[in-house]
């Protein structure tokens, strides 16, 4: 079973400066990519269990002026919003597809109406 442990990444000149709080540890990393790894790896040492069993949640510390990990968590939030939406729009369409059918509309023109090919407006009848 592993556990989770998080680790804040803050810029500092040209290195990552890593902290991971739980076990009151810090490391360095050269790029943010590394930053996960590297905690993994602190953790591991320092509490002496495999690597396998430790899990990393990274949060990113200002930059300069930059709320970085503000910024990341807006982007992950209209992301996930834009996906519902998108799931939402992909819905209405197939309800208007299959209206407009069941109306005798021809597939040729539900799609032309959705703005699709009339491939994809029989992929929406029939899906």
């Amino acid at each position: 079973m592993s556990t989770t442990y998080t680790a804040r990444a803050t810029r500092e000149r040209r290195w990552w400066t890593v902290s991971v709080p739980a076990i009151d540890g810090m490391t360095q990393a050269r790029r943010l990519s590394d930053v996960k790894g590297m905690a993994r790896e602190l953790v591991a040492v320092t509490l002496n269990v495999p690597i396998d069993q430790v899990e990393i949640e990274v949060t990113v510390g200002a930059v300069d002026d930059i709320d970085v990990q503000a910024a990341l968590d807006l982007i992950r939030d209209e992301r996930a919003e834009a996906a519902r939406l998108e799931r939402d729009a992909s819905e209405r369409a197939r309800e208007l597809a299959r209206a407009l059918v069941a109306h005798d509309v021809p597939l040729r023109d539900v799609g032309a109406a959705l703005g699709v090919s009339h491939q994809r407006a029989h992929q929406l009848v029939r899906g």
